[in-house]
């Protein structure tokens, strides 16, 4: 394995009922004002905003609420949320929600510390994040690991960038983590989800120069996990146990642990799948199941053992290829788009994917392989529906 160091500041509070603790958890850190960020409706028609209502007030805390933020969370949201922390002088960031959500919490807890008219600076990181306010979170929808590490993604209402900053000082101090919480999480998103948690697990895996043995089982027992278990979600919805296990593997897969030891690599599909999302308010999940099978098909001649090994380990085949098509026939199975007609995007759409991916790319440290023409040749082969 690589030399590296391992660090992770947040606590799980992971269980049924633990969403009514908030208050105390709040109340222990001597936290008194908080800024109270969530979606749209979805928390209020589950009965969880008066259960977060009810426990704030039952310990003292004194909460500014901060609704509406998108699935795509937007900067003029991230900023209106500033500017109302700063003006009631608010302690912490409590976001209750998705992934969206908490990404929304750590930017407004960054923003709160450089200012409004400075954060985006960050996410084009040319400047290093030195300090934030704390953030806590209870999670509806496991998918980004957000909960867990220190990344937060935002697009840019007016250039259509979507892009991400990352430090320690952004893991929420405390992750509340109750599967029950994510019952009503529509078919479809729970499919994206599985498709967001697969890539965070695949990403070094394929494109790193060197991958620990270690390293690979882990992350293989992880993607079969994902995958038992999203089937039997979404045959029984409520299925308590099927529902923890994926809620535990969507944080393992992107709370460092599956990303150490290796020799180089990045976050290639991701980088072109923020392009997607950002042009076109797509749901995250579903940009990354149309690139991936397509970035697997243009990159495994660079690295075939690494994906003749998936192939057999994942779905019992010999062959990279088969492996591919199996992965991409499966994100079929489970609801998520494979393909730019089943979203209504075209060639057009392709040669503006391009060039946003040139102009981000530099952000992710890609630019050396991800130019317009490399992301060309990439998506050509989401045009292909078989």
């Amino acid at each position: 394995m690589e030399s590296f160091i391992y660090y992770n500041p947040t606590k799980i509070l992971f269980g049924r009922g633990k969403e009514e603790e908030i208050g105390e958890v709040l109340k222990g850190d001597k936290v008194k004002r908080v800024l109270f960020l969530y979606g749209r409706e979805s928390i209020k028609k589950m009965g969880l905003y008066k259960k977060v209502v009810f426990a704030l007030k039952n310990a003292g805390i004194e909460y500014i609420e901060h609704g509406g933020v998108k699935p795509n969370p937007l900067l003029s949201h991230t900023i209106e949320g500033i500017r109302k922390a700063k003006e009631a002088k608010v302690e912490a960031i409590l976001g209750v929600g998705g992934g969206s959500v908490v990404d929304e919490a750590k930017a407004i807890a960054l923003g709160v510390k450089v200012g409004e008219d400075n954060l985006w600076s960050y996410f084009r990181h040319e400047k290093e994040i030195e300090e934030a306010l704390p953030v806590y979170d209870i999670l509806t929808l496991a998918a980004t690991g957000t909960e867990m590490n220190g990344n937060a993604v935002i697009t840019h209402d007016e250039t259509k960038e979507k892009l991400y900053i990352s430090s320690p000082l952004l893991c929420p101090r405390v992750s509340i983590l109750n599967p029950e919480l994510t019952y009503s999480v529509p078919k479809e998103y729970q499919a994206y989800a599985t498709v967001d948690v697969i890539a965070h697990l695949i990403e070094l895996y394929f494109s790193a120069e060197y991958c620990p043995t270690l390293q690979a089982r882990f992350i293989e027992s992880l993607i079969k996990t994902v995958m038992e278990t999203t089937e039997a979600i979404l045959q029984n919805p409520t299925d308590y146990e099927a529902r923890a296990e994926f809620m535990w593997a969507s944080t393992l897969a992107l709370n460092g642990l599956a990303q150490i030891g290796f020799k180089g690599g990045g976050f290639p599909n991701h980088l072109i799948a923020h392009a997607i999302g950002g042009l076109y308010d797509l749901p995250h999940g579903a940009c990354l199941s149309l690139v991936i099978p397509a970035w697997m098909l243009w990159y495994k001649d660079k690295n075939l053992k690494q994906f003749e090994r998936f192939a057999k380990e994942i779905f019992g085949k010999r062959q990279a290829e088969e492996g591919i098509t199996s992965l991409k026939k499966w994100f079929q199975k489970i609801g998520s788009p494979v393909s730019f007609k089943e979203v209504g995007l075209d060639e057009k759409a392709l040669n503006e994917i391009a060039q946003m991916v040139e102009q981000t790319a530099p952000v992710w440290g890609l630019e050396r392989i991800y130019d317009y023409h490399t992301t060309t040749q990439i998506l050509r082969f989401t045009l292909d529906e078989s």
